[in-house]
């Protein structure tokens, strides 16, 4: 540890002692900018050392090569020099509060109190809430940037969870509704551990493997083999090759999919595809292998560097927040000092991009409370208006059903890439909180068949994978524990409501619930609650990752790829591959927020 890191080390420790104490009496919100930057790290630097929980079984390892690939593995390994296998594919989910303090609830209490009936009267949709800030781009690209980070893989075929219907309740596949669990964690189970653990199909890093797959096998498939390409066929993806899925586009994560997700993972396999191109351009001589890793690490830079100042601060649209951004990817410095010298100083004064590698008090994991927090479906809207990118004009009006699983494809060649994603561009997502759960999700029947209702699965999983309830996480993030309804939301009408569902227990409410209806910082799209877990898990992402420090340079992505990382936004990106688009950008100084709309 060098001298800097040192006195930045104390500085940490003096800032967070002094923050406890001002926020027994004062929200970081009501403070000046400068003040609630500094509380905002005094809650990270915190957290870093207290929420940070492993799962993993370390008594065997791989071993380590004696140097470590210049490249992203295709399964996530060899990122750590002590720890190999530290996020791939196939690790367990970390925890942000001690596995001991968070047992899975028994049966009895899974159910208590319904889930469908919190489903039904808490989360879906009454009436249609937008949030005015963004447009559905937004929503679409959290559920893209998800599909990167965690999968559970597929329920468990043999075991439920048993829900009784409420009364009245019309679901139409009888009663009880019957929810898959969650595929367990075979190898504790047969360990004879029977902690809440679960596994992530794909890689825990920020590395786009929902675009290129998290093995080897997927991603040769989704390769055209020649210039490090990925395979397009006249500027789309291709058809999925199993026949189960016909009608999705082949990538590396298809879970879930529809146009949304479509228009995000075409677009950003063409921007892949150009970064071969410009990367070509200066290393002739370079073959499909050494073009493809090198363009991933590019693009996956991009990816994040997008979300980091640009979607964040979107939904977050707190000029706090958005200084705190910046700064996790530039650090204190001007950016111009960052393009021309690189990364100087520590993690506070040339940001934690380019600064070295650290993982903190646990390995690195995404965490089964990150998940918790982005269950993100009030953004997802119900209705659709498609229109023509050019003029404006309304194409066809839509609900969700026809541009969804084995629809997406002929729905993208229906109404073309440009269409659609100038209509997502001048359209609002749903505001993030209660009664605006998608009704597309409360009765939605996947490509499997199975029936399911979104709402009443996002209660069960906190409860059945040992997520505390709501007043309990907020107390394991050193909030103060909410005393009554009346605190929890300042919507008299939900309070009512919310305390009727849960039989007058505050202790009770389910952690989604709490989370939906607590009043929110200014200029926020989502709780203060889960915005603890972001302050931590944001900069995590970036500062566990070595080719978002240690390598986070020319050496490794060239100067070429660099310079493509730092001068493009999501617009130039949107603009590189649909020029077409600019009349509607023309002054929308952020992508995720409302274009221009055409007369």
């Amino acid at each position: 540890m060098n001298v800097m890191d040192t006195i930045e080390g104390a500085f940490s420790r003096i800032n967070s002692t002094a923050f406890r104490q001002v926020n027994r009496v004062r929200d970081w919100w009501h403070l000046p900018t400068p003040v609630a930057l500094l509380n905002l790290r005094a809650y990270r630097d915190d957290m870093r050392q207290q929420n940070l929980y492993d799962t993993e079984d370390h008594g065997t390892t791989t071993e380590a090569p004696p140097e470590l690939p210049k490249y992203r593995t295709y399964d996530g390994s060899f990122q750590d020099p002590t720890d190999p296998r530290m996020g791939m594919v196939g690790t367990r989910f970390g925890r942000n509060i001690a596995p001991d303090a968070t047992p899975p609830e028994s049966p009895t209490e899974r159910l208590d109190p319904n889930p469908r009936e919190v489903s039904l009267r808490l989360l879906r949709r009454d009436s249609f809430k937008p949030a005015t800030t963004l447009n559905v781009l937004a929503a679409c690209w959290i559920q893209f940037q998800n599909h990167d980070w965690f999968g559970h893989g597929e329920n468990d075929p043999d075991e439920h969870v048993a829900v009784p219907l409420p009364e009245g309740d019309d679901w139409p596949d009888g009663d009880p509704m019957q929810v898959r669990r969650t595929h367990p964690d075979r190898a504790r189970l047969e360990a004879g551990d029977t902690s809440p653990t679960y596994v992530n199909t794909v890689t825990h890093w920020w590395d786009l493997s929902q675009l290129y797959g998290s093995t080897e096998e997927r991603n040769r498939e989704l390769r055209s083999g020649e210039d490090g390409k990925l395979a397009m066929q006249n500027g789309r993806l291709p058809n999925e090759t199993k026949p189960a899925l016909a009608g999705i586009d082949l990538t590396g994560f298809s879970d879930n999919y529809w146009i949304g997700l479509s228009l995000l993972h075409t677009l950003f396999a063409k921007e892949h595809n150009a970064i071969c191109d410009h990367l070509k351009g200066a290393y002739p001589t370079w073959d499909d292998e050494r073009l493809f890793l090198t363009a991933r690490l590019v693009n996956s830079a991009l990816s994040a560097k997008i979300h980091t100042v640009e979607w964040t601060p979107g939904i977050l649209a707190n000029p706090v927040l958005e200084r705190a951004m910046n700064a996790n990817w530039y650090g204190v410095l001007p950016r111009w000092v960052r393009q021309k010298f690189g990364h100087l100083g520590t993690e506070m004064i040339g940001g934690v991009v380019g600064s070295d590698q650290a993982h903190h008090a646990a390995p690195y994991a995404i965490t089964e409370e990150f998940v918790s927090v982005y269950r993100l479906h009030p953004l997802l809207p119900d209705d659709y208006e498609i229109r023509e990118s050019t003029s404006g004009r309304l194409i066809e009006a839509t609900d969700f059903e026809p541009i969804q699983g084995a629809g997406t494809r002929a729905r993208v060649d229906e109404y073309g890439m440009s269409n659609l994603l100038y209509s997502f561009g001048v359209a609002n997502p749903g505001a993030i909180c209660l009664k605006n759960h998608p009704r597309a999700l409360s009765n939605h029947v996947r490509l499997t068949g199975e029936r399911v209702d979104l709402g009443t699965i996002d209660i069960l999983r906190d409860r059945e994978r040992g997520v505390a309830r709501y007043n309990d996480f907020r107390e394991k993030l050193r909030k103060t524990r909410v005393r009554s309804f009346d605190e929890l939301t300042d919507n008299p009408e939900w309070a009512r409501e919310i305390e009727d569902v849960y039989d007058g227990d505050i202790d009770r409410v389910d952690l989604q619930v709490g989370m939906l209806a607590e009043p929110l910082p200014p200029g926020f799209g989502f709780s203060d609650t889960a915005f603890r877990i972001f302050i931590l898990m944001a900069s995590r992402r970036l500062r566990s990752d070595r080719f978002f420090t240690n390598d986070y340079s020319p050496e490794v992505y060239t100067p070429e790829g660099l310079g493509w990382v730092e001068k493009s936004t999501m617009s130039d990106v949107l603009l590189r591959h649909h020029p077409e688009l600019a009349p509607a950008l023309d002054g929308v100084e952020n992508a995720f927020a409302p274009w221009r709309k055409l007369a």
